[in-house]
């Protein structure tokens, strides 16, 4: 990547911008300076004080094509081709362009984000004061160039005509760069007043300088990305979803079969609308979805190249900026698909919203894991294995951090292996552990292994304690459950029950909202006896649907914390194992899960009793 640092006149950007020789790339966001921001650049300029660098990349890179745009409020005929694009200072120049050329009206927003038009002018008295009073010259106008008060009724200011300006002494900053400044200007009544404004104010303003950095074409891709992250002044880091959305939409190829471009933002909507029948895939994004892409593009290079010198399986930023349009369009609807057995995989798993889903980005290994087996994914033998890579991730907490990593290593070996060949096990599966103590500190659903114990818990077979309806898919939601304690927040308080374990996920399970208020902050002993009234049911019923929750009823029955927590936290681990098809490391003897109990602290975990701290 080579660049250059030359200084241009602001007039020239002003020229550029409205011819189109310089224009935005497509994956730009919109613009969305407020009024009086754009004020500040207008004094910031008048003063003849910097307002920083703009940087600008060359066109005629073969190895970039962005779809250009013109600046906001420029209109260019469709085949203008650009010289130079904006990567960044667009903010600033679209405000200086729409203010300082053509009508002057800025497209603009007040503080509270409502749309609205401006013109901006300088009282010329009060500029020709000096330059501690420039602030106070720069004014803001309605489009109109009137001013009104009491509800748009009385008019203060009428600055809708030249004459009016001139009458009023308010010179338009539309005019600061044009040709009519000087008939303007001559036209003043005051010529004195308008020959000192003009030596003082616009020749000041007709040498003022904004430094560029000039990207050439040798730019790739991947150094614009990393130019918005570092670099870019607009406030807002660059997505890799909208580089390609102007990468693709510049397919010429695509062009020429279609006769017109390629959106790719149109067709991630075209996802979005298929993803919502699904609730548990609102959290995926696009570049959640873009990885996936990658992830299958670059396993099939992979194997492509054979025995040797295989290229690498990845979804790192980089590797996804060099995907092309025709490699997306490949594996866009197998991906998209896989997405939505995915949401089916996960309901089997009791995962039926993104409140209690682990790991989000889990999701796409997932994915491309399906597009690679095909229907083979719902073959019992290799559904209970992928169920177990999926546990083994998530109770593991291996889906954390540096996930791109493990996402390829999971692509390239979890296929195979559950379909059953000698192959060792992924790495995510023989690199999952899980300590007994580790339960003691899953307190609230921040932790992947919190949520996916609830699922778990849910997945035994789990029904209400007061409604006859398995806590499914369905129900889930009719019964507003969550996560409850079982001995009661106020029972514990009372009872000093070590707070690490009152919180602990041991005591708490998926209820109805309705049960929880029946609960209220009563013993068990107390509670369990409404709870059988309410429903119509014996104890021996009662007892059974503790059963389902891994709950000994009897110890709930005695108001026994200490034997219901031992017997509970042995039935979650046997639960863990299950899953992962791995042991539990048993350290609840030794000093870990003491170092665990005294890691409680109440404000960390963000501790608040629900409902079940009432009284019922």
């Amino acid at each position: 990547m080579g660049f250059q640092t030359p200084l241009y006149e602001l007039d020239k950007y002003l020229e550029w911008t409205t011819s189109g020789r310089v224009q935005l790339p497509d994956f730009q966001r919109g613009y969305k300076w407020e009024d009086e921001r754009i004020r500040q650049l207008l004094v910031t300029i008048l003063r003849g004080h910097p307002l920083g660098v703009v940087m600008m990349l060359k066109t005629g890179n073969d190895q970039i094509r962005f779809k250009p745009r013109p600046v906001e409020g420029v209109v260019l005929p469709a085949d203008t081709e650009p010289g130079w694009l904006l990567l960044d200072g667009q903010q600033r120049l679209t405000s200086l362009t729409q203010a300082l050329t053509g009508d002057g009206v800025v497209h603009t927003k007040d503080s509270r984000g409502k749309l609205m038009e401006r013109r901006y002018y300088v009282h010329i008295a009060t500029a020709l004061r000096g330059e501690d009073w420039i602030d106070d010259a720069v004014h803001s106008l309605p489009g109109d160039g009137v001013l009104r008060s009491n509800f748009g009724k009385d008019i203060e200011l009428d600055l809708s005509t030249a004459e009016k300006e001139r009458a009023n002494g308010y010179f338009p900053v539309r005019l600061l760069f044009g040709p009519e400044t000087v008939s303007w200007l001559f036209n003043c009544v005051d010529r004195e007043q308008a020959n000192d404004f003009y030596a003082k104010v616009i020749k000041r303003c007709s040498t003022y300088n904004i430094p560029a950095i000039e990207l050439d074409e040798t730019t790739s891709k991947s150094a614009v990305a990393t130019v918005f992250e570092k670099v870019n002044t607009g406030g807002l880091p660059l997505n890799v979803f909208e580089l390609l959305t102007a990468t693709f939409a510049g397919d010429k190829k695509y062009y020429d079969t279609h006769g017109t471009d390629f959106r790719l933002n149109d067709d991630w909507q075209q996802t979005l609308r298929i993803f919502a029948a699904h609730p548990v895939l609102a959290s995926v994004e696009n570049t959640d979805f873009l990885q996936a892409v990658s992830l299958l593009v670059s396993l099939k290079r992979a194997r492509e190249d054979g025995v040797g010198r295989p290229s690498a399986v990845s979804a790192r930023k980089e590797d996804l900026l060099k995907l092309t349009l025709d490699e997306y369009l490949e594996w866009v609807r197998p991906v998209r698909d896989a997405f939505v057995w995915s949401a089916t995989f996960l309901a089997d798993q009791h995962i039926f919203d993104v409140k209690f889903l682990p790991y989000p980005k889990q999701l796409v290994p997932l994915a491309a894991i399906k597009v690679v087996l095909g229907a083979d994914a719902d073959l019992y033998g290799v559904r209970a294995k992928l169920t177990q890579w999926f546990w083994c991730g998530i109770l593991g907490e291996l889906y954390g951090s540096s996930i791109e990593t493990r996402f390829a290593r999971d692509v390239e070996s979890v296929p195979d292996w559950a379909r059953g060949s000698e192959s060792a096990a992924p790495r995510t599966v023989a690199d999952c552990t899980f300590a007994a103590s580790r339960l003691l500190s899953l307190r609230t659903r921040n932790a992947a292994a919190y949520k996916g114990i609830y699922s778990l818990v849910l997945s035994q077979g789990a029904k209400d304690w007061m409604y006859d309806k398995a806590l499914d898919k369905v129900q889930y939601a009719e019964l507003a459950v969550d996560i409850h304690h079982i001995f009661p927040y106020k029972w514990c308080l009372g009872h000093d029950i070590d707070p690490a374990k009152r919180e602990s996920i041991v005591n708490k399970t998926p209820i109805s909202a309705e049960t929880n208020r029946s609960i209220g902050g009563a013993a068990p002993s107390v509670y369990l006896p409404k709870i059988e009234k309410k429903a119509g049911i014996v104890p021996a019923q009662v007892d059974a649907l503790l059963a389902t929750h891994l709950v000994d009823a009897a110890d709930l029955r005695a108001d026994d914390f200490d034997s219901f927590f031992k017997s509970r936290l042995e039935k979650l681990i046997a639960v863990i194992e299950a899953a992962t098809g791995k042991p539990v490391q048993n350290d609840m003897q030794d000093n870990d899960a003491e170092e665990e109990l005294q890691k409680f602290d109440p404000e960390d975990a963000a501790v608040k009793p629900d409902l079940d701290d009432l009284e019922v």
